[in-house]
């Protein structure tokens, strides 16, 4: 098959910066005024021309590698096309990384140039330079002087060297993905895969996205759901992107930026959906009355398409106007949808967005598949699965993982969006390709006759009981955490007589929780009294009692005041569980359970 034109990520933004010049790219909030500064098209393809220039200055040459430590900014842009302008390979690190993680990806890439946001990245890994042999420059955006990048960018506008063209074959980027119990692996993934995956994705939206669309970025460009989806996703169509200042100004962030769309995990709308439930619960009386009758008559009005009674569409039209347009207010009042991938989002939460006004559709895919396999879409869309595959994407179930009767099996994958393996790593490539080429993802599933998919588990995540069944936890783990009370959850029972659950609650809500009842105890000692713990284990069994079978539902908890986090390394930066670290952390307590 022929990867259409343009197969790489280089003419895709210099064609999107010829043809959308004038039109805003990036957004970044100045943090004295609290408002947001853009820049053009046009002005990101002269600073990419300068530093690719200033990069040639420095002889990086095809096929080795840039490394940058950074957050989402214009900067981590520029770098990127920069790099990809000499056919060299661009390697992202996260921010929120330890120092042990950045030294293993520097050196197994063989990174030559290293870019950090701030000089007290800088700190930690200046030594790096005496270690590693690959590793001639280091530069910092956050600084003046010869070693900052805006020194660099003055450089290469001297003498302005034109960008190469990398064939579609030509590795673009290495993503690592998060090591739990291993050294992270080094995903190869060329320009093809990029942009074939990227011009898939539009073509679902095309009827959505276009010149005046507006992203927040929320989700790190380390990873490749935000490269592709977001980043190369928007040249396509001349689209602006905001950046999140950081996670506690999304709220404000939101507001400023007033996005459109937006690239997101089931986690941002689980919270956002279980905030709003617990606000309306607190008001009480007439306000949670008129809420709970405006969500009726909102999914009444959306599943008949405006055909319904006189008595709801006037319930409907009071609600919206004074209910649902505030809720509404809070994203900044444009957002018409969201593509959420990392996890499957909760029918419930994806139905409440929908009466709201807010799309809210799955995805879904894999770094080694740059990402996107799957996707639902306005036109397209099953609630419950995790929509159909792209375009020139072939999938398959493979059954012979299952030793049950079940219809699903191991979701297998073919198609241009496939990595070329793990760097420096052959015999796990091996493993994940079968013998006629097909990628196997590791994940369990199964597609309807229309050729939807619908992920039921992992198969490394799933586990037996000491009875036989099958237990999928993630999918409880989502559930429980759309309780109020729930910030994490981590379900536990391998080979055991029952499942148990290590608990986070949501403090902030038993802070209020606490003042509404006059309780004085401490909030940080409120978890710890056996009647806060039976009340939250209580409402834990009852949410779930509807959906899972007995054998599924935790019988006991630890509850903890320690959040997981990406910082403690608990969470990946995609925001899932690190479940083998969290079990290693929490043993002794998970055996007391048992005894």
């Amino acid at each position: 098959m022929t990867i259409e034109k343009p197969d790489n990520l280089v003419e895709l933004f210099e064609s999107a910066a010829e043809k959308f010049a004038n039109n805003r790219l990036f957004g970044t909030k100045d943090i004295k005024s609290g408002e947001f500064n853009w820049i053009t098209y046009s002005d990101v393809s002269k600073r990419v021309d300068n530093f690719r220039s200033a990069l040639a200055s420095l002889a990086i040459k095809s096929g080795e590698a840039v490394g940058i430590i950074s957050n989402n900014r214009v900067e981590w842009a520029v770098a990127a096309f920069a790099t990809y302008g000499l056919v060299a390979r661009f390697v992202p690190m996260y921010e929120s990384e330890n120092q042990s993680t950045w030294e293993y990806i520097v050196k197994d890439a063989g990174v030559k140039f290293l870019l950090v946001s701030s000089p007290a990245i800088y700190e930690k890994i200046k030594h790096f330079k005496d270690k590693i042999d690959s590793l001639e420059h280091i530069f910092i955006i956050e600084t003046t002087g010869e070693q900052s990048m805006s020194h660099l960018e003055i450089i290469g506008e001297k003498n302005i060297i034109p960008s190469i063209i990398p064939k579609a074959s030509d590795i673009a980027s290495l993503i690592y993905t998060s090591g739990t119990t291993s050294d992270p692996k080094g995903v190869l993934l060329t320009h093809g895969n990029f942009s074939s995956n990227a011009r898939a994705g539009y073509r679902r939206y095309i009827n959505q996205l276009n010149q005046t669309s507006v992203s927040l970025s929320i989700l790190p460009w380390a990873h490749s759901y935000g490269q592709t989806a977001e980043l190369y996703n928007w040249l396509y169509f001349g689209g602006s992107i905001g950046f999140m200042h950081s996670m506690d100004t999304l709220a404000d962030d939101f507001v400023k930026v007033k996005p459109t769309f937006v690239i997101a995990v089931p986690r941002v709308f689980n919270k956002i959906y279980a905030g709003i439930h617990q606000k309306m619960e607190e008001e009480g009386g007439f306000k949670l009355k008129l809420f709970n009758k405006t969500l009726k008559a909102a999914r009444a009005y959306r599943l008949k398409e405006g055909k319904v009674g006189l008595g709801t569409k006037l319930m409907y039209g009071i609600g919206n106007k004074l209910v649902l347009s505030k809720i509404r207010d809070r994203f900044g009042g444009k957002l018409e949808g969201s593509i959420t991938g990392s996890a499957q989002m909760n029918n419930e939460v994806t139905s409440f967005f929908a009466d709201i006004g807010v799309g809210v559709y799955n995805c879904y895919g894999l770094s080694e598949t740059s990402p996107a396999i799957t996707m639902n879409s306005p036109e397209t869309n099953r609630i419950g699965s995790v929509g159909s595959a792209l375009e020139f994407i072939d999938i398959r179930i493979d059954k012979s993982m299952v030793d049950d009767d079940s219809e699903d099996g191991e979701i297998q994958v073919k198609g241009p969006n496939l990595m070329v393996g793990y760097h420096n790593k052959p015999e796990e490539t091996k493993e994940v390709f079968t013998d006629d080429g097909w990628l196997r993802t590791g994940d369990r599933g199964k597609l309807d006759k229309d050729g939807f998919l619908y992920v039921t588990g992992r198969f490394k995540e799933q586990y037996k009981l000491e009875n036989g069944k099958y237990v999928f936890p993630s999918a409880i783990e989502e559930d429980i955490v759309l309780l109020p009370y729930v910030e994490t959850a981590m379900i536990y029972g391998d080979g055991r007589a029952f499942n148990v659950c290590v608990i986070v609650p949501d403090q902030a809500v038993l802070r209020k929780t606490a003042q509404h009842l006059n309780v004085k105890t401490d909030v940080a000692q409120l978890i710890h009294l056996p009647n806060v713990q039976e009340f939250i284990g209580t409402e834990i069994r009852k949410s779930l009692k509807e959906k899972y079978g007995g054998y599924e539902i935790p019988k006991k908890f630890i509850f903890t005041d320690e959040s997981f986090t990406v910082e403690n390394g608990l969470l990946t930066q995609t925001l899932k569980l690190k479940r083998r670290l969290v079990i290693e952390k929490y043993k002794e307590e998970i055996e007391g359970l048992y005894k």
